[in-house]
C-alpha cells in the first residue's frame, strides 16, 4: 500500500547561527522538540486518516504559539507542554524562545499565513496584537460570528489574500457560537537542487494498493543520494534535496510492512536516528509527479497531545 504524508519541521535550524541578546541560542535544541512535537502531531493525524495527509507542524507551532503569547497560567502551560516548548520558555526565555521562531519562519520556504478570528465583541489589547505580528506574523481579527457566511468569507479571503490566493475555501462551515477561530495554512512548492529531465519523464504504472493500479506521469533519474535503512522498522530512507537548503525525506517500506506501522512508530527520536544514518549512494530514483492539498481541523489530534480546546479559557 501507498500513502503519502508531509509535515514540515526544523531539522537543521542550526545553519541560522542565531545570536540573541549576546548569548548563542540553543537552536538545536528548538529543532529537538519541534521534530518531537511534528511526528507526534502527524502520528495522531495520519492513525484517524486514510488518506494521504499533509500538514505544516511549523505552521501548527506558529499558530499555538500565538494563542501562548495571549494566554496565561494553566492554559499556557497547557499550549507549552503540547508543543514541547515549555521548557525553553522557563526562566526569562520567552522572548528569546520569540525571537527564534521569527527567525525561523522568515527562513522557510513556505509561504505561511496565520490568523485568530475573534468573535466581534471581544477587545484584543494591542500589546497582543504588536507582539503576534512581529515574531510570528500573525493577525488578529474580529468578525461576526453571528453572520455565518459573512465570516466564512472575512476568513478564506483573509486565508488567499496572504497566500496569493494559492490556498482558498479553507472553512466550509462557520458555527454561530464560536467565540474564536485559529487559522494556520501553509504552500509550499518544491524545487529539486538536482532536477528530474522532463524528457524522461513518461506515464508508467503506479500501485496505489494491491488491488489500484493507475497510470501516472513518472520522473526519473540516476546520482547520488543519500540513503539509510531502518532494520528495526524495516523501512528505508531516502533523501532528496530541494533548493533554500530544504529536503524531503521518503520512507520506503519493507513489501511485507503496512505503512500504519510506520506512523504509529514515529517518534523524534526515530526520525533523528534516520538522518544521522543518512549515506550518498549512487541511485537510480523513479518518481510520480505530485501535488498534495488538505484542510484538516487539529482540534482532536491536538486534545490527544494535551491541548483541548475545551478547557482552554484564561
Amino acid at each position: 500500500d501507498v500513502k503519502m504524508g508531509f509535515f514540515t519541521l526544523l531539522i537543521r535550524a542550526s545553519v541560522l547561527a542565531l545570536s540573541v541578546l549576546g548569548q548563542a541560542m540553543d537552536v538545536d535544541e528548538l529543532a529537538r522538540r519541534n521534530a518531537d512535537f511534528a511526528t507526534r502531531l502527524y502520528s495522531r493525524i495520519a492513525s484517524s486518516n486514510d488518506d494521504n495527509v499533509a500538514v505544516s507542524t511549523l505552521g501548527a507551532t506558529l499558530a499555538l504559539a500565538t494563542l501562548a503569547a495571549g494566554a496565561g497560567g494553566a492554559t499556557l502551560s497547557e499550549l507549552l507542554q503540547g508543543i514541547g516548548l515549555d521548557a525553553m520558555m522557563k526562566d526569562g526565555g520567552q522572548e528569546n524562545v520569540q525571537m527564534l521562531l521569527q527567525q525561523l519562519r522568515e527562513a522557510t520556504a513556505q509561504i505561511q499565513a496565520t490568523a485568530l478570528f475573534i468573535k466581534q465583541d471581544v477587545n484584543v489589547e494591542d500589546s497582543f496584537r504588536s507582539k503576534v505580528k512581529q515574531f510570528y506574523n500573525a493577525d488578529v481579527q474580529n468578525v461576526n460570528y453571528a453572520n455565518a457566511q459573512l465570516a466564512k468569507g472575512t476568513i478564506n479571503d483573509y486565508i488567499r489574500g496572504r497566500t496569493g490566493d494559492k490556498v482558498k475555501d479553507v472553512v466550509q462551515n462557520i458555527d454561530a457560537q464560536s467565540m474564536a477561530t485559529l487559522i494556520s495554512a501553509a504552500f509550499f512548492t518544491g524545487q529539486w537542487l538536482d532536477p528530474f529531465n522532463v524528457t524522461f519523464t513518461q506515464d508508467e504504472r503506479f500501485y496505489v494498493n494491491k488491488y489500484n493500479i493507475v497510470q501516472v506521469p513518472m520522473m526519473l533519474r540516476s546520482g547520488k543520494y543519500h540513503l539509510a535503512y531502518d532494520p528495526t522498522l524495516k523501512v528505508g530512507i531516502l533523501k532528496l534535496p530541494c533548493e533554500n537548503g530544504i529536503a524531503m525525506l521518503m520512507l520506503l517500506p519493507d513489501e511485507d510492512v503496512d505503512y500504519t506501522y510506520i506512523d504509529e512508530s514515529m517518534t523524534g527520536e526515530v526520525f533523528r536516528g534516520w538522518v544521522a544514518k543518512l549515506k550518498k549512494t549512487k541511485l537510480e530514483i523513479q518518481l510520480p509527479r505530485f501535488s498534495l492539498q488538505q484542510s484538516t481541523s487539529l482540534s482532536a489530534s491536538l486534545s490527544s497531545l494535551g491541548i483541548d480546546f475545551n478547557t482552554i479559557a484564561n
